[in-house]
């Protein structure tokens, strides 16, 4: 059995007295399309700092390509965690926005440049060949995500849209394993969205990057995702096809705010592992 890509194993993380994350399990295996669904709150975004080191589990244990990246109280560093093919976009986009559209791309590649400070200051060889092997790569990616175009132009100027794609773009140039997008279709329009969304089938069927988002747009959703987990109250209350989950009556309750016994229970049931496991 190939190993996932991204596993996680009863992780699960406490800020004081609050579960954000009750024992948490799932695997993405390679190339799959998938996406963490839930009402706000439900603890999407936490899971998503826990992939990329920005917090520590409480408990339980994090795996990227059978490496072990993260247990309890500790966790690899995120600049270590992109070495090791995690690469992260953000609700709120987050490029360089004094730079061209270029350079932003150019920037990324800087964690897999090879050479080091002494090289760059005696103006190496080696240096030499990894700038035009950069500056190809750039060009590449920029021809791939329709910014070839833009490329001179300062990235904060870009249309919203435009600003989304580059900073998929620049996340793609660090040679992911797995991409994560955090509501990547936040405040657009529907030609945005439509955009957007042929971006994402592109990183994973031309690129061929595993990629997981957190998405509220439950019609992009439903129509590129393979797998869709869903979250409420940091506990998994579904993790199944599309179909499924559009007519699992958990999942229904949860967004529609209804009252559900079986739901409460499971979100109490995980509290209480939480508790166990920070003991």
């Amino acid at each position: 059995m190939e190993t996932p890509v991204l596993e996680f194993k009863d992780a699960t993380i406490r800020f004081g007295g609050l579960t954000a994350v009750a024992p948490l399990s799932f695997a993405i295996p390679r190339g799959q399309l998938a996406a963490i669904i839930g009402p706000n709150g439900a603890g999407k975004t936490t899971v998503f700092n826990l992939i990329t080191g920005v917090y520590a589990p409480t408990g339980g244990e994090i795996w990227v390509e059978g490496e072990r990246v993260a247990s309890a109280g500790k966790s690899l560093k995120p600049h270590q965690l992109v070495r090791r093919g995690v690469a992260r976009t953000f609700q709120n986009i987050r490029l360089f926005g004094d730079l061209s559209v270029e350079d932003n791309v150019r920037a990324a590649f800087a964690s897999r440049a090879g050479y080091g400070f002494l090289g760059s200051l005696l103006q190496s060889g080696r240096m030499a060949q990894q700038e035009s092997w950069i500056e190809s790569e750039t060009a590449k990616l920029l021809d791939i995500f329709r910014l070839s175009k833009r490329k001179d132009e300062i990235s904060r100027n870009l249309p919203y849209g435009d600003q989304r794609r580059l900073e998929i773009a620049r996340a793609t140039a660090t040679e992911p394993k797995i991409l994560l997008l955090d509501e990547p279709t936040s405040g657009m329009n529907p030609s945005e969205t439509e955009a957007v969304t042929q971006t994402i089938r592109l990183v994973r069927e031309q690129l061929n990057i595993t990629v997981l988002l957190i998405e509220h747009h439950m019609s992009l959703v439903m129509s590129i995702c393979e797998r869709v987990v869903v979250l409420d109250g940091g506990v998994k209350i579904a993790d199944d096809v599309p179909a499924a989950i559009q007519n699992n009556p958990h999942v229904i309750a949860a967004y529609l705010g209804e009252s559900d016994p079986e739901l409460d229970a499971a979100i109490e049931q995980g509290e209480s592992l939480a508790e166990e496991a920070a003991t």
